[in-house]
């Protein structure tokens, strides 16, 4: 019988791995697993009004409180980035520049609910102007400036605290929190603060908004409840902000949702899913507009085959995201032709986008292979190259990152699948490399060809002690269209596996990977396809299972989004148990032979820990080396940097055992990291 371990990790420390901060240096070529979690990152930009100053975020990594930092910096293109805010206690984001540009508007805590601050882009004391109790959520300049739409929260309901002083704390099940409505408040740009004025009321949930453009109405996006799944029972109303009053103009079955007005007012512009069509999870949403005074509803991309991101409606087009394979691109939709173009950019991977009023300069965060996302800002529909206004990936500056190229292979049954392969520095095509196989969740994420530090799997850390890692874009990811998207549809597990073995054997035909050292991992959708290779596969000499699903049924029954599983399977256990156990890793733990790492967010609504200890518990019956990690406090992510980095040493001491056959400790004294010496003017690597 093999030994079992199962380790317990606690919010202010790790049972048996101290307090301490985990700093030690892993590999030469790169820095420790704290620098790599150190990596500051941008996040959302918005340009001003005359296109000259971009706003963004910046994410630092705060780790004596254990959370992250975001804070507002502005840039433009003749001259260096400055940080415009510098929030003590909590983070600003959500930066909007007033109609005017002469105003910031932002969002922070400040050490007690969200509230909406007012800042001069020439720097100086940031100001709130709401004093709302329940805090704010989202919030929107009107036209003219003068005035903020907001979404507040309702207060819990009255006799809440009655009920808790008599009975203590309970919930019951898919109970959800209050609604959110609709209030605007007056701007003073001295600094009072206006009451605001309560715009909608009733049994509803607002969950987006969009003002016309004279100000005069908002169209807004009602939903039963804010509960997850009521996101496929959403309808657009249209609010006149004067007397309060609604109007439906989209409703009916099915998801309709961010709305945004056309320039000259006269139409709506919204995203719409009609449920009876089949499943929102992997088929495709649809843009389409409707007469702001109501009449019939045109579908505008019915020919373009991916979901697309937020649009923006701007005299010069619609501007829009989408995925296309690995790529994320930015399109102009025709509304006369129904024909998407494709803008012209050096990024392989755009994120945020902000557009100034007349459409014609966009700012935006890019991401090419070799380095971090960048701020860019530039001309639309002119030939001149963006211009990148940050330099994040500074921070890589003599780190051997390796290389990333997209590679395509024929799976079991044909169907070709992408992937993104690493190659450490200095690759040598003459020899054969441990491979790591690296299994995006989802099931429709999409793994790019980009540098990323910031996760649980120190994919760099290994590039540099000489492996190769393959992030497969098995069936169901997206960027590939909506039949690929549909090909795991009673097929789950059964059909990612084809696709993850035949990328291994592609490398391994290849000469790329030592088919004798070989180990795959991933995270929720990637977890449970990592589990499903435990129990149907022994070509691996190492698994790591996050957040994985183990068992269907006990899926089902625990999880906080019970139509995915009805909807992928079709069907429910009690109708369909056969498709219910053979897409179960469960289902064959008696062939399990891998040693096994399980690692679990204690508190996880979407996949709930059941899946964590069935298969750990059915590994340790068959015999099969196994340990489980529960992180305390986690819902389905780790979202702490301490955890995070206590993640990626479980990981790397895993997978060092077992391909390697090396016998790490991890560090339990405070050591100084490469970061903090070179700050301190030690020297650097």
């Amino acid at each position: 019988m093999a030994r079992h371990w199962i380790v317990v990790l606690f919010a202010t420390g790790a049972a048996g791995l101290a307090t301490a901060d985990v700093t030690a240096q892993t590999v030469a070529g790169v820095g420790t697993f704290k620098d790599a979690l150190s990596m500051e990152s941008v996040g959302a930009v918005s340009i001003s009004p005359d296109g000259a100053t971009v706003a963004y975020t910046v994410q630092s990594t705060a780790w004596e409180e254990n959370g992250y930092d975001s804070e507002i910096w502005i840039a433009s293109p003749d001259g260096e980035p400055i940080q415009l805010t510098r929030t003590l206690d909590g983070s600003s984001g959500s930066p909007a520049w007033s109609p005017d540009g002469r105003w910031l508007a932002f969002a922070a805590s400040r050490g007690d609910k969200n509230q909406v601050f007012l800042i001069s882009p020439r720097g100086g004391e940031a100001f709130p102007v709401t004093d709302v109790e329940q805090g704010v959520s989202r919030f929107a300049w009107s036209p003219e400036g003068g005035r903020l739409m907001l979404v507040v929260s309702d207060a819990a309901p009255e006799g809440m605290k009655a009920r808790s002083d008599l009975y203590g704390e309970f919930a019951f099940d898919d109970e959800v929190p209050p609604n959110a409505h609709l209030w605007v408040v007056t701007v003073d740009p001295r600094g009072e603060i206006a009451e605001a004025r309560r715009l909608t009321e009733g049994d509803f949930h607002v969950s987006g908004f969009d003002w016309s453009p004279d100000g005069s109405q908002v169209a807004y996006v009602r939903v039963p409840d804010p509960g997850l799944i009521s996101s496929a029972e959403s309808d657009i109303y249209v609010l006149d902000v004067a007397t309060a009053e609604s109007r439906p103009l989209v409703t009916g079955p099915g998801s309709d949702g961010s709305p945004e007005w056309s320039p000259d007012g006269q139409w709506i512009l919204f995203s719409e899913f009609d449920r009876d069509l089949g499943s929102s999870y992997y088929l495709n949403g649809e843009l389409a507009r409707i007469p702001s005074r109501g009449g019939d509803i045109e579908v505008l991309t019915r020919d373009f085959d991916e979901d697309l991101g937020g649009a923006t409606w701007t005299p010069n087009g619609i501007r829009l995201t989408a995925s296309h394979r690995t790529a994320r691109k930015v399109y102009t939709l025709n509304v006369a032709s129904r024909t998407m173009t494709e803008m012209a950019l050096p990024s392989h991977v755009v994120g945020s986008v902000s557009f100034t009023p007349d459409g014609r300069t966009m700012a935006f965060t890019g991401q090419g292979d070799s380095g971090f996302s960048e701020v860019y800002v530039t001309r639309v529909d002119v030939s001149t190259p963006p211009v990148k206004l940050t330099d994040m990936s500074s921070q890589l500056d003599g780190w051997m990152v390796g290389t990333r190229e997209v590679i395509t292979w024929k799976s079991e049954d044909g169907a070709e699948i992408e992937g993104v392969l690493h190659k450490p520095e200095g690759y040598d095509p003459s020899r054969r490399y441990p491979l790591l196989v690296v299994i995006h969740g989802g099931p429709t994420g999409t793994s790019r060809p980009v540098v990323n530090t910031g996760g649980v799997y120190p994919i760099t850390h290994w590039l540099a002690k000489g492996a190769v890692v393959l992030e497969p874009n098995y069936r169901g990811s997206a960027g590939y269209g909506e039949a690929f998207r549909s090909l795991n549809v009673r097929n789950l597990g059964v059909g990612d596996m084809w696709d993850v073995m035949s990328g291994v054997d592609y490398l391994v035909d290849a000469g790329i990977a030592d088919p004798e050292r070989m180990g795959s991992m991933g995270w929720s959708q990637g977890g449970y396809i990592s589990a499903f290779l435990t129990t149907n596969t022994d070509r691996f000499s190492a698994i790591s299972v996050g957040a994985g699903i183990s068992n269907w049924m006990t899926y089902y029954v625990n999880t906080d989004i019970h139509p995915f599983t009805r909807q992928y399977l079709k069907g429910t256990p009690w109708s369909d148990p056969a498709i219910y156990a053979v897409t179960s890793p469960i289902t064959n733990i008696l062939q399990a032979s891998t040693p096994t790492l399980i690692q679990h967010g204690e508190l996880d609504r979407r996949v709930p820990t059941p899946n964590a200890y069935e298969l750990y518990q059915g590994l340790q019956d068959v015999g099969v080396e196994a340990r489980l990690v529960i992180y305390k406090g986690f819902g389905h992510g780790i979202t702490k940097p301490k955890e995070r980095l206590a993640a990626n040493w479980h990981n790397w001491q895993w997978f060092a055992k077992y391909i390697w056959g090396e016998e790490v400790e991890i560090p339990l004294e405070e050591m100084v990291s490469t970061r903090e010496r070179i700050s301190s003017g030690e020297g650097g690597r």
